[in-house]
């Protein structure tokens, strides 16, 4: 590489002793020389030839002074490596200087060795620099590549490191999401190709947004179901508290989503929502050849299994006790003790619900009947079927009180 070093000082004679001195580096195309006689013209050359390296300047010159150019250097985007010349023994200027920027001075008159010393010490930071900024510009680029597959979580720390920083499989604990289309098979074999890949794309796009919003990583898009993770790769402390926020917008994105649609004659179904959170194995599962950031284990299992338990309650969002206990001001209803496919062991549900909801007085009526439910009071019944009178579009009311009708009790349930 050769350094373009532009040389700032009046001295008439200046000009003729460094390419005398400098003549065998300037032959060997080390370094090459550019000179100007004071600030206007240093920056004058400077626009017109942007690939200046450094810059050599004197203080005491006409028009404009080394220190003021060195300011206008510094408000640059492109900051030029300056040295500074001073006589001997001003001491004040050569640190007002160095407080503005300089990276070295000298003083006069100039010892030209200790020059050549100063130039390659100089030579050697803007090369460091100029590495610094290609690798920052490659990892820019390749994240703006990678980010337009993967989340910008993990896209970031692939960027940042080729082999994944923090992608090694390991235990984690996690709040996972799983989301699932009702009747999508249906919808396949209903609709044109090309209305279903419209509405896939912008399905999946829009779901996946609003998990970035929330800084989550989507870890699997299988057809119109989407795996999300919190706290993984990186460390999200309030993990349960993003995923909850973060199921309360996905539904309200994807009704808004399914109304428009059908706004166009398009019957896309409900998007249903479970979550779960626990210890699951995280990393990348795609070997030497392919890139699968996922996570696997019973609280994955557990999350799609609330989401499929959505169908028989006939909600749209279930989450588990871990998850609501773990969010900070939780605000839903329970669900129930639900004995999930798989599993021996009761799981505590729950449905979150928004402020509005969680406030009304079917909240504390609902809470009413649930309690009767759980504690086996024989009112359970017409308490719910008082409930379901008032809110007839409440589902989970519904549900209760079809179990009570055909013998149901408790708050324990089987579903398969």
């Amino acid at each position: 590489m050769t350094a373009t070093i532009l040389v700032v000082d009046d001295e008439p004679d200046l000009e003729t002793l460094v390419l005398q001195k400098f003549r065998r580096q300037i032959r060997d195309g080390a370094v090459s020389f550019m000179f100007a006689h004071d600030g206007v013209e240093a920056l004058e050359s400077i626009a017109q030839n942007p690939d200046v390296d450094m810059v050599v300047s004197d203080i005491n010159m006409p028009r404009m002074d080394g220190l003021s150019l060195l300011a206008k250097l510094q408000e640059g985007e492109d900051k030029k490596s300056t040295i500074i010349v001073s006589a001997y023994g001003d001491m004040s200027n050569i640190r007002t200087a160095m407080n503005r920027g300089a990276f070295d001075f000298l003083t006069k008159p100039i010892d030209f060795a200790d020059l050549e010393t100063t130039i390659q010490k100089t030579i050697r930071h803007v090369e460091m620099l100029r590495e610094a900024r290609r690798r920052q510009a490659e990892a820019e680029r390749a994240h703006a590549s990678l980010s337009r597959y993967f989340s910008p979580e993990i896209a970031k720390r692939l960027a940042s490191n080729g082999e994944g920083d923090g992608m090694e499989v390991q235990w984690r604990d996690v709040a996972t999401i799983f989301t699932d289309i009702t009747g999508f098979t249906t919808l396949v074999e209903s609709v044109a190709p090309e209305t279903l890949g419209e509405l896939l794309n912008e399905y999946v796009g829009g779901m996946t947004e609003i998990v970035f919003e929330h800084e989550g990583t989507v870890a699997k898009i299988i057809g119109d179901a989407i795996q999300v993770l919190f706290n993984a790769p990186g460390d999200q402390p309030d993990f349960a508290t993003r995923a909850v926020a973060c199921v309360h917008d996905l539904d309200a994105w994807a009704e808004g989503f399914r109304e428009r649609w059908k706004a166009k004659g398009v019957n896309f179904g409900a998007t249903r929502i479970g979550a779960h959170a626990g210890p699951a194995l995280v990393g990348n599962f795609g070997g030497n050849r392919f890139f699968d950031y996922t996570a696997y284990g019973d609280t994955v299992n557990t999350a799609a299994r609330l989401e499929a338990a959505n169908k028989h309650l006939g909600t749209r969002i279930c989450v588990s006790a871990s998850v609501a206990k773990g969010a900070e001001n939780f605000q839903g209803r329970p669900v129930g003790d639900l004995v999930l496919r798989g599993r021996s062991e009761p799981l505590r549900a729950f449905e979150p619900l928004k402020v509005g909801k969680f406030d009304a007085l079917a909240m504390a009526q609902y809470s009413e009947a649930f309690a009767k439910l759980e504690s086996g009071d024989v009112s359970a019944m017409p308490a719910f079927a008082a409930l379901v009178g008032m809110h007839a579009d409440d589902a989970l009311a519904g549900f209760h009180l079809k179990r009570l009708l055909n013998g149901a009790k408790g708050v324990r349930m089987q579903l398969e």
